[in-house]
C-alpha cells in the first residue's frame, strides 16, 4: 500500500541499452524516504535480449509501460511516468487511456498526473528517434553496431562514455559505459503516433552539458510539448523545466540535484 504521505507512485522508463539496475544510484536513496519507485526494464532493453531474438519495437516498449501503468492504475494510483533519453518516445506513445483525465471520463480511479522527461527524446508524431538526434547532433554519435538478430551494441565504451558521461573522468566513464548491454535497433526508426503529454503537467530535467540529447533537441521538445497545448484547457501552461550542468546521465554528475528533482516531481503529481 503507497504512503500516505506519498500518494503518487513513479515509473521509470530508463535509456537506451540501459538496465533498470542502473538507475539504482538514484532510486535506492529516495526508496529509503518511502517513495515508491517501480523501474521497468521494457522489450527493447538489455534486459529482454537473448541470442537469435528477433529485435522488438519501440511499439512493443509502449505497450509494454501502458500494461504496466494500467495496472496501478487499476488499483486507484497516481502516477508520474518519468523518461530518460530514449524511453521519452516509448513512454509518450504508452499514455494513450492512461492519463487520470482520460480514466476519469470514463469514471474510473487512478492514472498518469504527470510526464517527467530526463534529458529525453521528444520526437513530433510521425518522427523517430533517428531524426531527432541526427538532426542537431554536436557531440557525434558513440560507435554502434548492429548483430545478425537486429540488436545494437556500442563496441567502444570509450567513445560512448565521451558522448553520454563527459562529466566524470574519461576511467569511470568507461568503466560506467562498459556496463551497457544490447539496445533493439528498430525502437529508434518507430514513428510516435501519439502525443500522451498533451493532457498532464510535464517536468523537464534539462541538462545543459549533454552531448547526446543536446540543448537544442531538448529546447525543442519543450516548445513542441507547450504548441501541443494550444486550443486546450492547458493553452498557456508551461513545462516545468529545472536546469542543470550536467551530462547524458546525471546519476553520477549531478545526483543532489537529481535526487531533488525527482522527489519534487513525485510530490508535485498532478498539482501545477
Amino acid at each position: 500500500m503507497s504512503d500516505t504521505t506519498h500518494p503518487n507512485e513513479l515509473v521509470l522508463v530508463p535509456g537506451s541499452f540501459a538496465y533498470s539496475a542502473l538507475y539504482e544510484p538514484l532510486i535506492t536513496p529516495l526508496r529509503a524516504k518511502g517513495l515508491i519507485i517501480h523501474a521497468l526494464d521494457p522489450p527493447c532493453f538489455p534486459a529482454s535480449y537473448k541470442k537469435g531474438t528477433p529485435s522488438p519495437s519501440m511499439y512493443d516498449d509502449a505497450a509494454f509501460i501502458n500494461a504496466f501503468v494500467t495496472k496501478l492504475a487499476e488499483e486507484g494510483k497516481d502516477i508520474v511516468l518519468l523518461a530518460h533519453s530514449y524511453g521519452g518516445t516509448p513512454a509518450t506513445e504508452s499514455l494513450k487511456g492512461v492519463t487520470k483525465k482520460e480514466r476519469e471520463a470514463q469514471g474510473k480511479k487512478g492514472g498518469v498526473v504527470r510526464v517527467a522527461y530526463l534529458t529525453a527524446i521528444v520526437p513530433k508524431i510521425g518522427e523517430h528517434l533517428a531524426q531527432v538526434i541526427s538532426a542537431a547532433a554536436q557531440g557525434g554519435a558513440p560507435p554502434i553496431e548492429i548483430d545478425e538478430d537486429g540488436w545494437m551494441f556500442q563496441p567502444r565504451p570509450d567513445l560512448t562514455a565521451a558522448i553520454v558521461y563527459n562529466s566524470l573522468s574519461p576511467e569511470r566513464g568507461t568503466a560506467e559505459a562498459a556496463k551497457f548491454g544490447k539496445h533493439a535497433s528498430i525502437s529508434f526508426g518507430t514513428n510516435l503516433t501519439h502525443n500522451g503529454y498533451k493532457d498532464v503537467p510535464v517536468s523537464w530535467f534539462f541538462c545543459e552539458d549533454d552531448l547526446c540529447v543536446v540543448p537544442e533537441v531538448q529546447e525543442t521538445a519543450i516548445n513542441v510539448i507547450e504548441e501541443s497545448w494550444k486550443g486546450t484547457e492547458r493553452q498557456g501552461k508551461k513545462v516545468d523545466v529545472t536546469r542543470v550542468k550536467c551530462d547524458h546521465i546525471p546519476i553520477h554528475s549531478a545526483s543532489e540535484e537529481l535526487e531533488k528533482w525527482v522527489e519534487g516531481i513525485i510530490a508535485k503529481g498532478g498539482k501545477e
